[in-house]
């Protein structure tokens, strides 16, 4: 059998909020250290028996992210399929089941994980997928199960009709997330597991049984994938089938209507890293309680996560909080109000601000610009482009630029005109001029970009060649 792991991408993280936006969502963000959650889901599948490379399935909004992070931990031949929208877990498994039978890959077995997890127990989540793999093979939908370990009311839960302890039990039902009073009732029952959302099926078997259940999003979701484009190392998926498709989970779509679904139980320290609170819960703590990352000083707090990646922060006789400092926004909360958090970011979004899905630092395939100042009719940028990198040959109608290399070497367009600029060089953009910037070197180059004009924003681009295939068709 080849095990081929389908990696759910698609989240926009907003309950962790303001660290995980919408442009650049928590999957793709280094929360617990070494790598960003999606590597770590990936690295994590090391050294399991017949695994071959994963398939990510991303919003395409994500795709040059998903790709960059994949080329850091050396994965060159992975396929990104890439959803026009978000339609929930049923389409995105589905599209990547659908994928694999095109390429009829022989014996088959699919993984479907997400990539906003945290599993400690790397040998023991290999043996009970291992365990998974051979129960598919049935065939049968597979789920694992968590033991729980307290009363979580952030998760749904499996009920199983047996508790004989085999390596694999059938599922009776699957229970939405439980009050306070019913999680407690849960933990003292042996019938009772934690969904992980996490998946083993053969894809033929598994698209036979959605056909069953939610044909709906099968025939929507074989359209879209019919009609695809390949766009550089990308899978597009096409955006009007794929919309008319259902918004549902694969538990709603299937996992709780078929009769072949069995659960693996799952020992392996597994957490879904989906708030402040589960974060703040997992990370190590001082002798106080408290979570501190990054430059802090606190005098009598207690039982406080502190992330100070930016500049200091001071507190003084705080407690039961969650503090969050970015360079443009600043979360302040108690503990046990964090449901609130993405009713913050609707208002942020209701009132149309940037910082409702957007990082002051943005990135692009070629690298990134952070914007350090904003004025009424001037901006100012930090541009960071890769070795080998280029952006668009561009022009702007209402804005006219100027750009400093700092560090580097920078090759311009501007123009009939090209050259090349050294550190300590500058040259002018006037309104209306079509131009780019390349970094042709071996090294990294940055620039800063002094914008001025009418409007300044990211719309006002039209672009005429792009390595990176973003011109409008």
């Amino acid at each position: 059998m080849k095990v081929i792991p389908i990696i759910l991408s698609g989240g926009s993280g907003t309950r962790l909020w303001p660290l995980s936006r919408e442009n650049y969502p928590k999957q793709y963000i280094n929360l617990l250290g070494g790598y960003s959650m999606l590597q770590e889901t990936i690295l994590r599948l090391n050294g399991l028996i017949n695994k071959i490379e994963p398939i990510i399935v991303c919003n395409h909004k994500h795709r040059f992210i998903v790709a960059e992070q994949l080329n850091e931990i050396q994965l060159v031949n992975s396929t990104i399929i890439l959803e026009p929208s978000g339609r929930n877990t049923a389409a995105a498994i589905t599209a990547a089941a659908i994928h694999v039978l095109r390429m009829k890959i022989k014996d088959a077995i699919l993984l479907v994980l997400s990539a906003d997890h945290n599993i400690l127990d790397k040998q023991s989540f290999h043996e009970s997928i291992e365990i998974a793999v051979q129960q598919a093979q049935h065939p049968k939908l597979v789920v694992f199960g968590v033991t729980p370990t307290h009363p979580n009311t952030g998760y749904g839960y499996l009920k199983i009709k047996s508790d004989s302890g085999k390596d694999f039990l059938p599922v009776d039902e699957f229970v939405e997330k439980p009050s306070r009073i019913v999680a407690e009732k849960y933990i003292q029952d042996d019938h009772y597991f934690w969904n992980s959302g996490m998946f083993v099926f053969e894809p033929e078997f598994f698209i036979n049984e959605l056909s069953i259940y939610s044909k709906d999003i099968v025939r929507a979701i074989q359209a879209s994938y019919n009609n695809s484009n390949k766009d550089l190392d990308f899978i597009r998926l096409e955006k009007k089938s794929f919309e008319s498709s259902p918004d549902i989970s694969i538990d709603y779509a299937l996992m709780e209507k078929s009769k072949n679904v069995v659960m693996v139980p799952l020992n392996a320290e597994w957490s879904d890293v989906g708030s402040w609170k589960v974060l703040s819960e997992i990370e190590k703590k001082d002798s106080d309680g408290n979570v501190i990352k990054g430059d802090v000083v606190s005098i009598e707090t207690k039982n406080t996560y502190i992330n100070a990646q930016h500049k200091l922060i001071a507190t003084i006789g705080l407690k039961d909080l969650i503090i969050v400092d970015t360079p443009d926004a600043t979360l302040i909360a108690n503990r046990n109000n964090l449901d609130a958090v993405k009713n913050i970011v609707a208002k942020l979004k209701n009132e149309k601000r940037i910082e409702s899905g957007s990082h002051r630092k943005v990135y692009r395939p070629w690298g990134w610009y952070d914007t350090i100042e904003i004025g009424d009719f001037f901006q100012v940028k930090k541009l960071y482009v890769k070795p080998g990198a280029k952006l668009s040959l561009q022009l702007h109608h209402k804005r006219a630029e100027h750009w400093v290399v700092v560090k580097g070497t920078a090759t311009v367009i501007n123009n009939d005109n090209k050259y090349t600029l050294d550190e300590g060089e500058s040259t002018y953009i006037s309104l209306g001029a079509k131009h780019s910037l390349e970094n042709m070197t071996t090294s990294p180059l940055e620039v800063i970009e002094v914008q001025s004009g009418t409007y300044l924003g990211e719309d006002d681009i039209v672009r005429f060649e792009d390595i990176y295939d973003r011109i409008k068709k």
